[in-house]
């Protein structure tokens, strides 16, 4: 799919400490924007924990649900209007405007855990080659 050019940098998706804890603790695995800040399979860090971006689209405010809300963090919809319009003074609630849903999760940590592997390996390896070099 073609996505728009970025309009900000990954590093501001969540930026919110408190949705960074919520991001940290899996409570929270949606962000939505005005524009896109990163892109399927990009990847941002918070507080060392890594996360990587597994889907992203548009959706009209006017088709959020309590899920979606729960997704962001929030208990409920009315919750996460009310905390919407709060943030942006101002600001008000358009059914019809749409925004960029980023999804995301945290990233498996299988490339610490093969890094961990191959440097035991190499301990070994090392370990073996003094031996065999103390027996010459």
């Amino acid at each position: 799919m073609d996505y728009p050019k970025k309009t900000c940098s990954i590093e501001r998706l969540v930026t919110h400490e408190k949705l960074v804890q919520a991001t940290i603790t899996g409570r929270k695995t949606q962000q939505r924007r005005n524009g896109v800040y990163g892109y399927p399979n990009e990847t941002f860090d918070l507080d060392g924990k890594t996360f990587v971006v597994t889907e992203l689209y548009q959706q009209r405010l006017g088709d959020m649900t309590d899920a979606d809300a729960q997704a962001e963090g929030y208990p409920s919809l009315e919750m996460y209007r009310d905390l919407i319009l709060k943030m942006h003074g101002g600001m008000e609630w358009n059914d019809d405007a749409s925004a960029w849903v980023h999804c995301f999760k945290a990233q498996e940590k299988t490339l610490q855990a093969r890094s961990f592997k191959v440097a035991h390996i190499i301990r070994l390896y090392d370990s073996h080659a003094a031996t065999l070099l103390k027996q010459l």
